[in-house]
């Protein structure tokens, strides 16, 4: 069996997320989705809409997805590459070379971006409704 590994935020879900786990899971057998904790993303100045266990919920619902488990810091990935028993990493082009050190534990794949759509282009765009 062919293990696949990704990870994200995951918040406001859209055709892009859905675009990329599809073909991640496209790549293997089975494909773990590693999100960002709560706790992660304020460390990362980031804030989701969903907290953690809504997206984890969400994304389970999702057919292409095997398992979720948390994101809680940068250093892990190693660590979840190895207890996970990865073969393929997988990470959008815009994060390209950023993954490369996992080469030494499994294949690493960077997949193109869904063009024209991001969590961040929705935010902005609520944002100017809201605004009127």
């Amino acid at each position: 069996m062919k293990k696949v590994l990704t990870y994200g935020t995951f918040d406001l879900l859209h055709n892009g997320h859905i675009n990329i786990l599809k073909r991640a899971k496209d790549l293997g057998d089975h494909l773990t989705v590693a999100i960002s904790s709560d706790e992660f993303n304020e460390l990362k100045g980031k804030k989701a809409y969903h907290n953690y266990e809504t997206r984890k919920l969400i994304l389970e619902a999702i057919r292409y997805v095997d398992a979720v488990i948390p994101e809680n810091e940068w250093e892990q990935k190693i660590r979840d590459v190895v207890e996970n028993e990865i073969d393929i990493f997988v990470m959008g082009d815009d994060w390209e070379g950023k993954f490369d050190f996992l080469k030494d534990y499994c294949e690493v794949v960077y997949l193109p971006r869904t063009v024209g759509i991001s969590t961040t282009k929705i935010k902005k765009e609520l944002q100017k409704v809201q605004n009127g």
